[in-house]
């Protein structure tokens, strides 16, 4: 009996959720030089994290011979002020992955199902198979969620509904108004996952606190890893009523967030001045490449979040092609075939992108 045959069987299904290359096996894979690679692929903050974060982080390695704060007291006493919450409203997660998966431990069973949008972030249906769950894929008219089109989707097997705004791979967002309206409408055995990752590149991101306050049954989940620049520390954190809280506390695992990771989000907190930088250099950078994508005649979709979908015409080659240049960039599944996922970069390595976008535009029909 071979260790396939002793596992869960749903494991033996499981897809597997594939992330970007990493720039050191793409300098490898084509005989470039590191400082060659420009790595548009996974929405990470160009500009790093702010000094205050990375000085934190430093300063918490004098004691990394001890274990982390396992409550996280201090960073969710800070999250608490600044969201006007209490702090047993708050549950961190090693990224905001983790937290979606507790919410698969805690409320998903074989039989219930997911509901999420055809085209919206890959981990929320890894999630509903590995917990046994139906995922349900919504269709996503204009590459957008049609909040319509979800609730007539709902049904006495719907457990869960994720909606990330602005979504990624699509950078699309809903409205404040159209999300509460949603909201409202669920029956009282649904439970929603609002995915507010890319939240702080809106400059008046949805307010779904009245909802919470109301008694619905929802978690809002943000991340460090974006406009904070933490991606690599892996820290993200939910809201929502106590009640959700605690729940998702069970299922949590002792010292899920490491000592760094907490400091580092701190610091990160302490510099406003950082995130709004961060945000006008994003908008910029969002104008330099749809400037950029209209002169070379390639469609596109406007993003409100940091990064932009194009639509060259065969994503798969494109991709490749760019990687021989040295440009990573995120190649998509069948669905969305056609397209590119092109991370905001430096102004520099924008230009550098449009640039190798021109040389390869007429091969991949662009």
């Amino acid at each position: 009996m071979n260790l396939s045959q002793l596992a869960n069987p749903r494991i033996l299904d499981q897809p597997v959720y594939e992330p970007g290359k990493p720039i050191e096996e793409v300098a490898r894979e084509y005989g470039l030089h590191l400082d060659q690679i420009c790595k548009l692929a996974s929405n990470e903050n160009p500009w790093g994290a702010s000094k205050l974060a990375k000085e934190a982080a430093r300063t918490s390695l004098e004691k990394v011979h001890l274990y982390p704060d396992g409550s996280g007291h201090q960073l969710i006493n800070k999250l608490s002020s600044l969201h006007l919450l209490g702090s047993d409203q708050f549950v961190l997660g090693n990224g905001s992955n983790e937290i979606i998966e507790l919410l698969g431990h805690v409320f998903l069973q074989p039989g219930d199902e997911v509901l999420c949008g055809k085209h919206a972030f890959v981990v929320y249906r890894l999630v509903a198979l590995l917990m046994g769950a139906k995922p349900v894929e919504v269709e996503m008219p204009g590459l957008t969620h049609d909040l319509h089109k979800m609730r007539q989707a709902v049904n006495e097997h719907t457990k869960l509904i994720f909606l990330p705004s602005p979504n990624n791979p699509t950078g699309t967002a809903n409205t404040e108004e159209e999300i509460h309206t949603f909201v409202r409408s669920l029956p009282e055995h649904v439970i929603f996952c609002f995915d507010e990752a890319y939240a702080e590149y809106l400059d008046s991101p949805p307010d779904l606190r009245p909802l919470i306050e109301e008694g619905r049954k929802v978690i809002c989940l943000r991340t460090f890893s974006k406009i904070h620049g933490l991606a690599a520390l892996r820290i993200g954190y939910g809201y929502g009523a106590q009640e959700m809280i605690a729940l998702l506390q069970r299922a949590r695992q002792p010292f899920n967030v490491n000592a760094i990771a907490q400091a580092a989000a701190l610091g990160a907190l302490e510099d406003d001045l950082w995130v709004t930088q961060c945000r006008k250099r994003n908008a910029d950078g969002l104008e330099q490449l749809a400037k950029g994508l209209e002169a070379l005649e390639i469609e596109y979709l406007p993003s409100q979040a940091n990064f932009i979908l194009s639509k060259p015409g065969d994503g798969r080659g494109l991709f490749t092609e760019l990687q021989k240049q040295g440009i990573i960039t995120r190649a998509l599944g069948p669905s969305l075939a056609p397209y590119l996922r092109l991370s905001v970069g430096t102004e520099e390595e924008n230009h550098r992108l449009l640039t190798a976008l021109e040389k390869t535009r007429t091969i991949f029909g662009a």
